[in-house]
């Protein structure tokens, strides 16, 4: 049998690179749809005039819908994880989702060529992004499978490549606005982006294989199955040949022509030296998994805190913070504010907040204080609303200044990122090594729950304000 010791050198990185690939590739979807934005309001503008007054015709709430949309599949498909992946093979659910996800990003960049009436544009695009992201989420819980087999850096790799996902984004709307064509052109080289992004994460997982490296742990599993089987199979031969003594309560059964029966017993020492061999016929009881329940009696506070941050996060962000406005109107900064004070910003500093978690970890994860500050991100709500919203309806405006604005960003997105990265890392170390595979599933359950709740919960604070 293989030895970890004989375990291939990961040559050139090439397996960390495929994994930093695919990790950007989960989350293109999602970000892509948030940071085109203004790509969409532009689309679905039903602005008219009135005897000299604007008058808003019918208002889509777009970024509330798509925000919703896009966290339910998440939500749906962590339900149905182990009914699902059982069944279908992982080669269908990683590739076959990718496709599926290149071909609806086809299908989004051609519209932008194509003149449709708002309400059937709006009703495409929903349905769109809800199928986009349902082979996001098949995507996203399979390749965490894939990458847990291999050693647990590969897995801050995966995620490292998740948290630039939407920097990335970012980035390719800031060159798409800078570009000197028109707004049409601009959003269809946009689209264009993730399409090839998407065959570039299909390359990855299609070449991952092939390495000698991810090919020992991918296989490691199996292979040690095989040389278990093959090795109690072979001891199990000796016992019938009289080779073996079982002995129990010390006294011993000897050899048998007949054959002799195994019961489950102790390895004890024999008078010349040697060990005797015993096939235990049922697990030890201390072994056993424990239960759903009993998990999450153990984890409920760190499954708060992850649902907690999440649903603070996406109840503002970007189903508001998308509509706050620059005061420095009527200038190119203007083009450029959301797409770098909301979504680089954030993007930025969440992967930084997860970053900084490798280095501190603070509070401890039996801290009472832990969860106080977890609770205490709901102050970034209201001082969100307060920023230069537009349009309003009841709230004052107090933070008018752009820098006003990115600061708050700043202090939300790093929060965010950070209290998220140590709640799923506490959750495991929380229980029994046997548990852990239980932990995580249930953390990541409650993580698509805060996503969904955040997501529902921007529908009336867009109206409140």
């Amino acid at each position: 049998m293989k030895r970890r010791t004989d375990a291939p050198q990961d040559r050139y990185y090439m397996v960390g690179i495929m994994f930093f690939i695919l990790g950007l590739g989960t989350l293109l979807p999602w970000n892509f749809f948030m940071t085109a934005s203004l790509y969409f309001q532009r689309r679905l503008d039903t602005t008219e005039w009135s005897n000299g007054t604007e008058v808003v015709r019918k208002e889509y709430y777009f970024n509330n819908w798509m925000t919703l949309l896009s966290q339910l599949p998440l939500l749906l498909f962590t339900l149905l994880n182990s009914f699902l992946y059982p069944r279908i093979s992982e080669a269908i659910r990683i590739a076959g989702s990718l496709v599926f996800i290149l071909l609806l990003f086809i299908l989004t960049a051609v519209l932008v060529k194509v003149p449709m009436e708002e309400d059937r544009f709006f009703s495409v695009t929903m349905a769109t992004i809800w199928f986009i992201n349902s082979f996001g989420a098949v995507l996203q819980g399979s390749l965490f499978g894939l990458v847990g087999m291999l050693p647990q850096k590969y897995s801050s790799i995966f995620m490292s490549g998740q948290g630039l996902a939407g920097t990335f984004a970012a980035i390719a709307m800031l060159i798409a606005i800078g570009s000197d064509t028109d707004p049409e052109t601009a959003a269809l080289g946009y689209f264009v982006t993730p399409c090839m992004g998407t065959l570039l994460t299909l390359f990855s997982y299609l070449v991952l294989p092939r390495l000698e490296f991810a090919q020992y742990y991918l296989n490691k599993s199996s292979t040690y199955e095989a040389d278990t089987t093959d090795e109690l199979l072979k001891e199990s031969s000796m016992v019938e040949n009289g080779k073996l003594a079982e002995h129990v309560n010390g006294s011993a059964i000897g050899n048998s022509a007949k054959g002799s029966s195994v019961t489950e017993a102790e390895a004890e020492p024999r008078s010349d030296g040697t060990k005797q061999a015993f096939l235990p016929l049922e697990p030890e009881r201390g072994q056993a998994k424990a239960s759903v329940i009993e998990v999450f009696k153990k984890i409920w506070v760190m499954a708060f805190c992850v649902t907690f941050v999440f649903t603070v996060t996406l109840s503002v962000f970007p189903a508001i913070t998308v509509d706050v406005k620059t005061v420095f109107k009527g200038e190119k900064w203007e083009l450029y504010f959301i797409s770098v004070c909301c979504f680089l910003i954030f993007n930025i500093n969440d992967w930084l907040g997860r970053t900084i978690t490798t280095k501190i970890r603070w509070p401890s994860k039996e801290s009472r204080l832990f969860p106080m500050l977890v609770i205490s991100r709901v102050v970034f709500i209201p001082l969100l609303m307060f920023c230069n919203v537009q349009s309003r309806n009841y709230l004052p405006v107090l933070f008018e200044h752009d820098a006003a604005f990115s600061v708050i960003m700043v202090f939300f997105s790093l929060s965010s990122g950070y209290f998220v990265c140590l709640s799923m890392s506490y959750a495991p170390q929380l229980v029994e090594p046997k548990d852990a595979e239980t932990a995580g599933a249930l953390m990541t359950f409650f993580l698509a729950l805060g996503l969904s709740i955040g997501a529902a919960l921007s529908f009336p604070l867009r109206k409140l304000i």
